[in-house]
Parts: structure tokens; C-alpha cells; sequence
């Protein structure tokens, strides 16, 4: 029998392509999204996307949703306690592990491992070093498909903010820019891809500026979204 496993979910590129290395993997089975919505805002933690456009999200690609709220701008002490009480109830479950969408980040993995270990569960990274540039090739050639819902204006300009993750953006990535944003430069939201029962239709809104990042509103709809280039 495969081991139940739970996936820490931002709704961004690199958590899709986590779970589905995960569905890949027969030991493994993925049986519940875990993620962060910033309370007041009710948007998802750091990707700012609406939490209407995250339940349809999870809604279309079929797993159960947790998620642990937390206050704007929470110190590191709430944001752990908070998400202690979700671990704790997934290891009271039969949970051993969680699964993450990180890729090199040392920090980061000892930061989780250290967060985990402490709720008496393991960490698992499916895409764990990997290279990047490999992986937005496979994120795009696979048929996710995603938009940049927040950028770092110090790393990316304001055309980069709600543009879709195809070849046409990774060319226009300047040479500093990991292709996968895992430095933070950008953060996304998939709307489509293998593992989804249908496409999540959205329309942009405006951008704004908020704590040093610029982030495009995605607003839910029924129409497709135009391309942007």
C-alpha cells in the first residue's frame, strides 16, 4: 500500500510540479493539500492570490484542502504554531510525512526538516536539486500551465507581474533570474495542467505594490485569460 502523504500547496508552479513527481511515485500517495492563507487578506501566503481561485484550484485537481491561517505580517512564532496545530492533527492521523516543491535552498530544507521533526513528522522534497532550467521546461512542455501573481521589482519589472510561464517569458528572464524564481524573484499561480479535472478561468486586475513586491490581482471569471507576452 502506497504511504499517505500530505503536500504543502502554494498554488505555484513548483508545488505542481512536486505533486506530480509525486503521482509518479507508487510508494507514495498524495492525500491532502496543506496551505497558508493570510487571514484579512484571504489570500494565499506570499503568492497573494485570492482564496476563491485557490479552493477552485484544489477543487479541480481533487484533493482535500487544509488551510492554517495566520495574520498579516505573522512572526516566524505564529506562523509555526499555527501550522504545528495542522501538522499535529495530520501525525495523530497516520501522517508520517510532507511534502514540499523546494529545489536548492539549504537553508530553507534544514528550516523545514528542524519545523517537522518537532511535530514528530519527515519531510519529503520530490524535486530536490533539480535543475531549473530542466524543470520550467518541463513545466511548460508537460501542459501546466501558470501566470506570475507577484514579482520582487528589484529582481523583475512591472511587465513581468500576471505574464504567463511559457518559453517567451524564460527568454526574457534576465541572466541573474533563476528560471524557476526560487530565490523569490517571482511566485505564481497554475491554472491548468496534467493533473487537473479542468482549467481554472481567471481575468487580471490591477497591480499593485504591497511590502516591496507587485503583485497582479487575478480575479475570478468565466472567460479565458488573453495571452500576454
Amino acid at each position: 500500500m502506497p504511504e499517505p502523504i500530505v503536500m504543502c500547496w502554494s498554488g505555484g508552479k513548483d508545488s505542481a510540479l512536486a505533486l506530480d513527481a509525486l503521482s509518479r511515485q507508487p510508494e507514495h500517495q498524495v492525500v491532502a493539500l496543506l496551505t497558508t492563507v493570510t487571514a484579512g487578506y484571504d489570500r494565499i501566503s506570499m503568492h497573494g492570490v485570492r482564496r476563491s481561485l485557490l479552493s477552485r484550484q484544489t477543487d479541480s485537481i481533487g484533493l482535500p484542502l487544509r488551510e492554517v491561517e495566520i495574520p498579516a505580517k505573522a512572526s516566524n512564532e505564529i506562523y509555526e504554531a499555527n501550522m504545528a496545530v495542522a501538522f499535529g492533527e495530520y501525525q495523530s492521523q497516520g501522517i508520517r510525512k510532507v511534502a514540499f516543491g523546494d529545489i536548492f535552498l539549504e537553508d530553507l530544507r534544514e528550516y523545514r526538516q528542524r519545523q517537522l521533526a518537532a511535530c514528530g513528522l519527515e519531510c519529503l522534497f520530490p524535486i530536490w536539486q533539480r535543475d531549473t532550467s530542466e524543470l520550467v521546461e518541463e513545466f511548460i512542455s508537460s501542459g501546466f500551465r501558470g501566470v506570475t501573481a507577484c514579482v520582487d521589482p528589484r529582481r523583475l519589472d512591472e511587465s513581468f507581474v500576471g505574464r504567463e510561464i511559457d518559453r517567451d517569458f524564460v527568454a526574457a528572464l534576465p541572466s541573474d533570474v533563476d528560471p524557476c524564481g526560487e530565490n523569490g524573484e517571482f511566485h505564481s499561480f497554475v491554472y491548468d495542467g496534467p493533473m487537473f479535472d479542468h482549467e481554472i478561468t481567471f481575468s487580471r486586475g490591477e497591480v499593485v505594490q504591497r511590502d516591496s513586491f507587485l503583485f497582479c490581482d487575478l480575479l475570478s471569471g468565466e472567460k479565458p485569460i488573453p495571452a500576454r507576452s
